[in-house]
């Protein structure tokens, strides 16, 4: 086997975890993931101040003080943390190496950046234009005897299927064992998600702080999500099963390199803090890869008004409506009210007593987004309502970002793996392909008898864990018996979910089933607006989604409580 650890989900994850995972047992290669929809924005930003930046400056300072250790230990590093400056994060790595007397050979990964041909490749004119790559790069730079491997825009599974490609020599049509490393990437690239991180039934273990997870990688594609023995958090089919939930569509879970069945997997326990995962199926992957577009959409700022006491709703008539008139010269042109009964009736504290009443806005002019609508929002203090107070003073506007994605042919896509010597070796993309369709309709299992039924959340049954995709939103629920699997599929519908979560009423909403994981998973389209980085809305990643829809209550089988 090969043994991965990932030690990043994201960036500004545990900085020290890089020297956990190095000194905490056995590993062969070390993996991080820094980028993210929102982080590709930033290094955008960053670009623009500064082009020899746009990488995870972060990644760096880590390896200041873990690359020697990595080195004595025989371990192989492989990042995304390049993210738009790939080759620039390759040199900073040459030039710490060479300062800390360390003998490592570096490569890089480069060509989803498709900024300069935009234009020619339909895209429009985007700040960032990013194609997400595959495996096969990292794996060249591997078997071209690198230490250090740094791309750009991969898949995020990508930095684990590398390794794995290269270790065991797989070929391109190795369908089934890819699509098993890529189970085993999606599950550990989120860091200690996979561990007992955010995870619905933390209350059943000592989370602590958790360690991050370990992909033991065979050569079928079969693996064990592991982690270090003693750390901290916990890995069971429960928290698999809740990563491997996290931020998928349907059945198919295409990529670059193939397409994994998740309707495939089967997960077992295989002792104390291991779960296998074996089964899955793999097809050829699309003939397109995605493109991640950030454009900067203009300026956003916010207030909220703090309501107390009594006539929370009359309350935040007044000050709406004296907001609105105070700003009709020149309105924002996005104005979005939201309010939060946070209150309590007869409450024992004032943040209980109270309610929060927010006022978001957007503008291109960052005049008419900053002072002209919080100042006028705090002229309105000592003239509406009673108990007049806000969270914050006054603010200029901050810029946001829309993301979109986009769809570009594989062959139009360079690839190229650049070796620790310097050549560059054009990867070639995927000669078989399949269009991507959804899976046929799972049967459902057969309902539960009827019998006594009692309200309550439906947490107490189901689990859950939400994410983002863009302007879409998915959530993944999971129940942990086959008589709760046959109440579930037939309980929670795509009407149901709307009925539930009323802010999705209109939107459309697809459901799928997972029957091996005892799961149905939703997409919600459009319900983060143009994306994270946009602020559209409260929680505007929608991690607490899942959360949101475990509370509310359904009719739950007495049997099943």
């Amino acid at each position: 086997m090969i043994r991965i650890g990932n030690a990043s989900g994201f960036y500004g994850d545990r900085f020290a975890a890089v020297r956990e995972m190095l000194t905490g047992g056995p590993l062969d290669v070390l993996t991080g993931d820094y980028l993210a929809e929102l982080t590709m924005l930033i290094l955008g930003r960053d670009r623009l101040k500064d082009p020899a930046r746009g990488y995870a400056k972060t990644f760096l300072r880590q390896l200041e003080e873990n690359l020697g250790l990595a080195k004595d230990n025989g371990v192989t590093i492989v990042t995304n943390a390049g993210g738009l400056n790939p080759a620039g994060l390759a040199d900073a790595v040459r030039e710490l190496a060479a300062r800390l007397g360390i003998d490592v050979r570096v490569a890089h990964v480069e060509g989803d950046d498709l900024l300069p041909r935009a234009g020619e490749l339909g895209l429009g004119e985007p700040l960032t234009a990013n194609a997400y790559l595959g495996a096969w790069g990292i794996a060249e730079c591997l078997k071209a005897g690198a230490d250090v491997v740094v791309t750009g825009r991969v898949t995020d599974a990508s930095v684990i299927v590398g390794p794995a490609a290269a270790h065991f020599g797989w070929a391109r049509d190795d369908y089934d064992a890819l699509a098993g490393a890529v189970a085993a990437g999606h599950v550990i690239e989120c860091g200690a998600q996979a561990t007992g991180g955010n995870y619905a039934f933390f209350t059943e273990h000592s989370v602590g702080v958790p360690g991050f997870p370990i992909a033991e990688i065979h050569a079928d594609g079969s693996s064990v999500i592991t982690k270090h023995e003693g750390t901290g958090g916990v890995v069971t089919t429960g928290t698999v099963t809740a990563q491997l939930l996290y931020e998928i569509g349907g059945a198919r879970y295409a990529g670059p390199d193939v397409t994994a069945r998740f309707d495939t997997l089967v997960l077992s326990d295989d002792g104390p803090d291991r779960v296998r995962i074996g089964g899955v199926r793999g097809e050829p992957p699309p003939p397109e890869l995605k493109v991640c577009l950030n454009r900067l959409g203009g300026f956003r700022n916010e207030v909220t008004f703090v309501l107390t006491g009594l006539d929370i709703e009359a309350k935040a008539a007044l000050v709406r409506e004296q907001l609105e008139a105070a700003l009709k010269d020149r309105p924002p042109r996005e104005v979005r009210w939201t309010l939060g009964r946070t209150d309590h009736e007869d409450a024992g504290t004032e943040e209980a007593a109270s309610a929060l009443l927010h006022c978001a806005v957007k503008d291109p002019d960052p005049k008419v987004a900053g002072r002209a609508f919080s100042g006028a929002a705090i002229e309105q203090a000592l003239a509406s309502y009673p108990g007049f107070h806000v969270t914050a003073p006054p603010a200029d506007a901050s810029p946001y970002g829309v993301y979109t994605d986009a769809y570009v042919d594989a062959r139009e896509v360079p690839h190229v793996a650049v070796l620790p010597d310097g050549t560059r070796v054009d990867v070639a993309p995927a000669e078989r392909t399949l269009e991507l369709s959804p899976v046929d309709e799972q049967a459902l299992p057969e309902p539960l008898p009827h019998g006594p039924v009692r309200r309550a959340p439906l947490g107490l049954v189901a689990g859950a864990r939400s994410g983002d995709k863009g302007g879409n939103a998915n959530v993944g629920v999971w129940v942990r018996s086959e008589r709760a699997w046959r109440w579930l599929a037939h309980t929670l519908t795509a009407g149901e979910l709307r009925r539930l979560l009323p802010e999705t009423a209109e939107l459309p909403v697809h459901r799928y089933l997972l029957p091996n994981l005892r799961a149905v998973n939703f997409v919600i389209e459009g319900l983060l607006g143009e994306g994270v980085a946009a602020q559209a809305r409260f929680d505007p990643q929608a991690k607490a989604l899942g959360e949101w829809l475990r509370s509310r209550h359904v009719d739950i089988p007495e049997e099943l409580l």
